[in-house]
């Protein structure tokens, strides 16, 4: 077993794939995003009154994942807090702080996402025990306490909703007129360009916002992003003719998702590397996908609790009687909540399944896509969108887990 091991570890010893792998991964920072200008400067003029300690209206960029929205406001982010280093007495600081709406234990109540940013601004609250409201004080006090301009960028800002209320954002708009020396400013990042048709009319208003929009991006883009990355990223002559085209074809087509791209690539030359290949074929990208593919959906619906695994069992169960057809949020619930009562399984409300097949939409294992009924209201109607080799394994372990006949 030692021999065999050793063999593994000396064949990776040799590396003749990657150069420096770090620039196919979703956290590198490009100094330069392609095909992003115009909206970087959009991001740039709206946000630049900050520079004379002047609040900004409200922003809220949106486009698929994978589009450039959260690098774009980091870059402009950069550029700010380097012209500010330079002035020499601006009379204000400017703090720019970005929250990650998405990571559970930093924004999934109210207390924590205040506790997350009391923290980046140099405080401390404890973890729990305080009411909300004092957080709030504290909040207030910390931010107060000079004068200065925060500009608060909350990425995956409708996960923050959904998670929290609108009222969160409400309130802190509203924040502004309790501060003496400072101001805030929102910059909201989302996936979904509904999000705000969604909340309260008065939360709405309130954010007095504008908005910019990043469309997916095209094959050609998607090829000229991955140009730019793999001269640093694999040695040379390694990856063969029409690996990069393929790879820019597939996210094109899908949804125009840059970092999906990048990440078949990377998985592309992981395979190649571990299969002592000495180059990247198409053969690899392909597999690449179908890794990429299985592995998140499979492990997403083992890794969740059962309520999670019974709306998609269900999910499945109405894609299969209606033969493809897209049906809607309400029928799901329907079935789901007659599966919970033949197996003695305590349902969940309507707007909870409901987030959750919003979380369905978001891993890509269905299309959600909202339809207005006319008098009747706007509904979602959904569409399971996963392979049939993934359906047949997810059907599996959905049947191991909660005993499905």
């Amino acid at each position: 077993m030692d021999a065999e091991l050793d063999k593994i570890f000396d064949s990776f010893d040799k590396n003749i794939i990657f150069k420096d792998k770090s620039l196919l991964q979703s956290n590198y920072k490009p100094e330069t995003i392609p095909h992003r200008e115009k909206e970087i400067n959009q991001i740039a003029s709206i946000l630049a009154p900050v520079l004379r300690g002047e609040k900004t209206s409200n922003l809220f960029l949106y486009g698929n994942t994978g589009t450039g929205k959260t690098l774009s406001i980091f870059k402009v982010q950069e550029a700010l807090e380097k012209r500010m280093r330079k002035a020499l007495d601006s009379g204000f600081e400017l703090k720019i702080q970005y929250i990650n709406c998405k990571l559970k234990q930093v924004a999934d109540t109210e207390y924590r996402i205040l506790a997350e940013i009391i923290r980046q601004l140099g405080g401390e609250v404890p973890s729990t025990g305080l009411p909300t409201r004092a957080v709030y004080s504290k909040f207030i006090e910390m931010v107060d306490d000079k004068k200065q301009l925060l500009v608060l960028i909350l990425d995956e800002v409708d996960q923050l909703v959904k998670k929290i209320s609108n009222n969160f954002l409400y309130n802190l708009t509203r924040l502004n007129s309790e501060l003496s020396k400072s101001q805030i400013s929102l910059v909201g990042i989302s996936n979904d360009l509904t999000f705000l048709e969604n909340i309260d009319p008065r939360v709405k208003s309130s954010l007095s916002e504008e908005e910019i929009i990043f469309s997916p991006y095209n094959a050609l883009q998607i090829q000229d992003i991955l140009l730019k990355r793999v001269e640093g990223a694999f040695k040379e002559k390694v990856l063969e003719p029409g690996v990069v085209a393929k790879c820019g074809a597939y996210a094109a087509r899908e949804s125009g998702d840059a970092r999906r791209a990048l990440d078949l690539l990377r998985v592309a030359g992981e395979l190649a590397e571990r299969g002592n290949s000495k180059k990247v074929t198409v053969e690899h990208i392909d597999e690449a996908k179908s890794k990429i593919e299985r592995d998140k959906i499979l492990d997403v619906i083992t890794n969740h609790p059962k309520q999670f695994q019974v709306v998609l069992n269900s999910i499945i169960f109405l894609s299969e009687e209606k033969k493809k057809i897209p049906f809607f949020t309400g029928e799901v619930y329907n079935t789901y909540h007659k599966h919970c009562t033949s197996y003695k399984i305590e349902p969940l409300t309507q707007r909870r399944v409901g987030d959750i097949i919003q979380e369905f939409d978001m891993l890509g294992i269905i299309n959600v896509r909202v339809v207005s009924k006319g008098r009747g209201g706007r509904m979602r109607e959904i569409k399971l969108v996963i392979s049939n080799d993934i359906l047949k394994k997810a059907k599996e372990i959905i049947n191991s887990s909660i005993n499905y006949a």
